[in-house]
C-alpha cells in the first residue's frame, strides 16, 4: 500500500466530528496531537473500535480539559499517576496522554516515565501495528506516521515489535501475552525472532499479577479460534507457568500398542468446536476444564487399556482451586463451571445406551437450567475422526435432546425440588432431625425419578406416609 493510499484511509479514519474538535483544541494550546494505537490499527483492518487514544506532544491532560470544554463541559476523568485523562463521548472512550519515553527496572513492569517526542512514544509501543499515528494538527491533518513499517505488517498479518523484542518483552512481560492474544484474535503470525524472544523471556511473566495475566488469557479464550492462542502459549512455555494444570494434559503414554489420545489437543478441539456455537466465556472454561483431572486419574488396565475413571468428580473438585489460583471469580460462575465438569459424561453415557425416562429425569434434576449448555459441551466433546461414529453420536444426542424435552414437559423436573420437604416429614411423624428423615426424603426422590410416582405433592405425601409406616413411624396427632 503506497503513501497516497494510506493517507486517504487515514483521512477516512478521522472523519468523526470529534477529531476536528481535538484538532482545534490542540492548535489553540499550541501542541501537536495524533490519533494512535488500536483505533488506527482497527480502522485499517475494517474492525469496529470504540476506544480512541490521543497522544499530544506535551499537555496531555490540558488537551483533554480543552476538548471537554469545547464539548459543553464534558466530565473528564484524570489519572495523574499515569499522566492520562479520559472523556466518554457518543459511545467512544477517548483517552489523552502526553508523548513520553519510558525506562524499566528488571523487577517491575512499571516504567520510569519522562516527557518525550512522538518518536519516543512510538518506540515504547508494544507492536508495529500499534505504533501507527495519524496527525491531527493543521500542518499534518490526516497524514499517517508509520515509523516502523506497521502498515506492511498489517498487510502481511505479522506481529512484530518496534525495537529489539528482548527489550520489549523483558521491559513489560505482559506484552508476550498480548502478542499471542493479537495473533489469536486477528489471525496474525508472530514474527520468528519475536516468538523466539518470547520463549527466551517466558520466566519474566512471573513478575506480572495474576489478574493481568488472566485478563489476557480470557481474551485469548474468547477468540474465534481459541486453540490458536492456547497452542502458542504452550509452545512458548508460558502455559506451563501460568496454567500448569492445562499444560499437564499434553502428551501420550503407550503400553505395547495401547496409547491414549493427547488430552491437551483433544481439549483444544472441544473448545474450538464449542466456540463455533457460543461466545459464553464460562461455558468455554467448562470445555477447558472438562478433562482437567485426566493426568491424575490415568491408569492402565491389562483388560481394557487406558482408563480415567472418576476424572469428572476429581476435575469438579479441582475447579475451585484453579479459579482461586487464576484469580477468577469464586462465585456462581465457578459453581456453573464446576457443575458442567461434574456432569459432562452423563449425556454421553445416555447417548451410547438405551435412553430411559428414569435416566433423563435424573439428568434434568441434577443439571437444572444448565442442561442446554451441558448438551452443547457434550456435542462439542465429539472429536473422533470416524465419520460413522460422529453421525451415530450426534443422532443419539438428538434423541437425548428430544427425551429431555418430552420428560420436562411431562414431569417439570428442571431445577427440581422434592414436593415434600424434611420439615413436612418431621411434622407428619412428630420427630426431630434424624436418619429416618433423610431415608424418607431419598426414597421420595428415587420414586419420582424412577417414575414410580408422579412429581406431585399429593402423590409424594402418600408415598411418604407409606414409607414412614413401613419404617415403624406413626403419624402424629395434630
Amino acid at each position: 500500500m503506497n503513501k497516497e493510499d494510506t493517507d486517504a484511509i487515514s483521512r477516512q479514519a478521522i472523519k468523526l466530528p470529534i477529531f476536528k474538535v481535538i484538532s482545534e483544541a490542540a492548535d489553540s494550546l499550541g501542541v501537536e496531537a495524533y490519533a494512535v494505537g488500536g483505533y488506527v490499527r482497527d480502522f485499517f483492518l475494517y474492525r469496529p473500535c470504540k476506544d480512541i487514544d490521543i497522544v499530544s506532544i506535551g499537555k496531555g491532560i490540558e488537551l483533554a480539559m480543552e476538548v471537554a470544554a469545547r464539548l459543553g463541559n464534558r466530565k473528564v476523568n484524570v489519572y495523574k499517576n499515569f499522566g492520562t485523562a479520559q472523556i466518554v463521548y457518543n459511545d467512544y472512550n477517548i483517552e489523552f496522554v502526553g508523548a513520553r519515553k519510558e525506562s524499566y527496572r528488571s523487577d517491575s513492569r512499571k516504567p520510569i516515565v519522562e516527557d518525550g517526542t512522538l518518536d519516543d512514544d512510538q518506540k515504547r509501543r508494544d507492536f508495529t501495528i500499534n505504533a501507527l499515528a495519524i496527525g491531527l494538527s493543521k500542518s499534518n491533518y490526516g497524514v499517517l506516521v508509520d515509523s516502523f513499517d506497521g502498515i506492511n505488517d498489517l498487510e502481511n498479518r505479522i506481529i512484530r515489535t518496534p525495537l529489539d523484542p528482548d527489550i520489549t518483552y523483558s521491559d513489560d512481560p505482559l506484552r508476550m501475552m498480548r502478542a499471542i492474544r493479537f495473533a489469536s484474535q486477528l489471525g496474525f503470525e508472530i514474527e520468528k525472532q519475536s516468538f523466539e524472544s518470547i520463549c527466551r523471556n517466558k520466566d519474566r511473566i512471573k513478575i506480572i499479577s495474576k489478574e493481568r495475566i488472566t485478563d489476557e488469557l480470557n481474551k485469548i479464550i474468547l477468540s474465534d479460534i481459541p486453540s490458536v492462542g492456547l497452542s502458542l502459549l504452550f509452545d512458548a512455555g508460558l502455559l506451563q507457568i501460568i496454567f500448569p494444570e492445562m499444560a499437564a494434559l499434553q502428551g501420550v503414554d503407550t503400553v505395547g500398542v495401547q496409547a491414549h489420545k493427547d488430552n491437551f489437543y483433544h481439549t483444544l478441539q472441544v473448545l474450538d468446536n464449542l466456540s463455533l456455537r457460543t461466545n459464553d466465556l464460562w461455558l468455554r472454561w467448562a470445555a477447558i476444564l472438562h478433562d482437567i483431572a485426566k493426568p491424575l486419574t490415568k491408569r492402565y488396565d491389562n483388560k481394557v487399556g487406558w482408563t480415567f475413571h472418576g476424572h469428572e468428580d476429581k476435575g469438579a473438585r479441582m475447579v475451585p482451586q484453579i479459579f482461586a489460583d487464576l484469580k477468577l471469580p469464586l462465585n456462581e460462575k465457578m459453581k456453573y463451571v464446576q457443575k458442567l465438569v461434574q456432569l459432562h459424561l452423563r449425556p454421553i453415557v445416555l447417548a451410547q445406551d438405551i435412553v430411559t425416562d428414569s435416566a433423563v429425569r435424573r439428568l434434568l434434576a441434577d443439571a437444572g437450567d444448565e442442561i442446554d449448555d451441558l448438551m452443547l459441551l457434550c456435542e462439542a466433546d465429539i472429536t473422533t475422526k470416524n465419520d460413522k461414529k460422529i453421525k451415530k453420536y450426534l443422532a443419539n444426542f438428538q434423541l437425548v435432546r428430544q427425551k429431555l424435552k418430552d420428560v420436562e414437559e411431562k414431569d417439570h423436573l428442571r431445577n427440581w425440588q422434592p414436593p415434600v420437604t424434611g420439615e413436612d416429614i418431621m411434622k407428619t411423624f412428630g420427630i426431630g432431625p434424624c436418619l429416618e428423615v433423610g431415608i424418607i426424603k431419598t426414597a421420595i426422590r428415587e420414586a419420582i425419578l424412577d417414575g414410580i410416582i408422579p412429581n406431585e405433592e399429593q402423590a409424594a405425601y402418600q408415598f411418604m406416609v407409606k414409607k414412614g409406616e413401613e419404617m415403624g413411624l406413626k403419624r402424629a396427632e395434630h
